[in-house]
This record gives structure tokens, C-alpha cells and sequence, in this order.
């Protein structure tokens, strides 16, 4: 029997923001982002190819204000989006982790396709909340980022930044080890049968 195409397509308008996104969990990393903010671009590209999920998001929002809600609307669609992709989640992996470095950072995720919404996130350095990467993109956003995928797309996320100094490296280390962690959870394991979970439903 054919595999049904994990995609989906969904658009949220509001009056801070206007977004536009499509996904393909079983991808192989193309993206096209423009999100109006360039860091988070740059962010969302790496959490595409690192999690081999074809990724296109047009967005816009009121930045002149403050990226705040463009960055997390587009966190709370990817969510949405990644959840109505992975349907009844039958023959996934379920669990994934990843332990990656970038250059002096080095971060660990931990990802369960659970059903139940869950981040613990640690480690970030003192201060690093209040830093503006890219001149534009305080360091705070990073945590809400995670926090709007996950509570949206039902997933239980571990993120422990172990080490780093650079701000971006930090960042960037946190988006590609939750991406390349996604990646293995997402994937559909030829050994399992039906959904992944003792309670048949995930």
C-alpha cells in the first residue's frame, strides 16, 4: 500500500502577522524562508536541512515594532503545521537525539513525538537572552521559538546547551541539534508497526 505524503500547507493572519507556510517531513532539506527577519532565515534554513524536511515560509509582520511576533507566529504555524503532517504518527520512530557542536557551542536535544507538549530548556549562558544577534534577533526569541513548535506540534523537546560563548553559535547549535533529533523521530522505521506507544495513540 503507497505511503500517504506527510505535507502541509496552512496560512495564519493576524494583525501583527501574515504567514504562509508548506512542509514535507520526508523532504530532503530544500527551503525557501523569508521571514522578513534575517537571523530567523537563517535559523529556519538550518532546522530544514539539518532535519531533512522540505520547508517554504513566506511571512511579514509588524517588525518595525519588533520581530517578537512575526518570530513566534511562525513558530506557533511550523508547529501546527509539523502535527497535521505527521497524521496518526503510525510507523514513526517516535523518539531522536542529537548531540551537536559549532565550533566552542555544543548543544544536546532530545525529541519525543509524544502527543503531549513538553520543553525543558537549560543551559543557556547568563545574559544570553538580552543579546541582539544579527543586530535584530534578541537571544529570548530562541527559547519562544522552541516553545511555540513544540506546544503546537505535540512534542515533548529536551534542549541543554552544554557549552559556548557566541551568541549566534549557540543559537544556531540549539536549531540544528533540535532539527537533526526531529529528523530521526520524525522518520518511519521499517520495524515498527502501527503507532509507536503502548496506548495505541500518540
Amino acid at each position: 500500500m503507497p505511503i500517504e505524503p506527510r505535507t502541509a500547507s496552512l496560512t495564519r493572519e493576524t494583525s501583527e502577522s501574515s504567514i504562509e507556510l508548506s512542509l514535507n517531513l520526508d523532504g530532503t532539506g530544500v527551503s525557501h524562508i523569508d521571514t522578513s527577519v534575517p537571523f530567523y532565515n537563517h535559523m529556519l534554513t538550518a532546522f530544514a536541512k539539518h532535519s531533512l524536511t522540505d520547508l517554504t515560509v513566506k511571512a511579514s509582520g509588524d517588525t518595525d515594532i519588533d520581530v517578537h511576533h512575526t518570530v513566534e507566529d511562525v513558530g506557533i504555524v511550523l508547529g501546527q503545521a509539523i502535527r497535521q503532517a505527521l497524521g496518526d504518527k503510525s510507523g514513526i520512530s517516535r523518539f531522536g537525539d542529537a548531540l551537536v557542536p559549532l565550533d566552542e557551542a555544543l548543544v544536546q536535544a532530545v525529541v519525543d513525538i509524544s502527543g503531549r507538549p513538553f520543553l525543558v530548556h537549560t543551559g543557556e549562558p547568563a545574559g544570553f537572552e538580552l543579546h541582539l544577534i544579527g543586530g535584530h534577533f534578541t537571544g529570548s526569541m530562541v527559547r519562544h521559538v522552541f516553545e511555540a513548535i513544540t506546544f503546537n506540534a505535540g512534542l515533548t523537546v529536551h534542549i541543554t546547551v552544554l557549552g559556548g560563548r557566541d551568541p549566534h553559535h549557540i543559537a544556531e547549535a540549539e536549531f540544528k541539534a533540535f532539527a537533526r533529533a526531529f529528523r530521526f523521530a520524525k522518520q518511519l522505521d521499517p520495524s515498527v508497526s502501527g503507532i509507536p506507544s503502548t496506548k495505541g495513540a500518540l
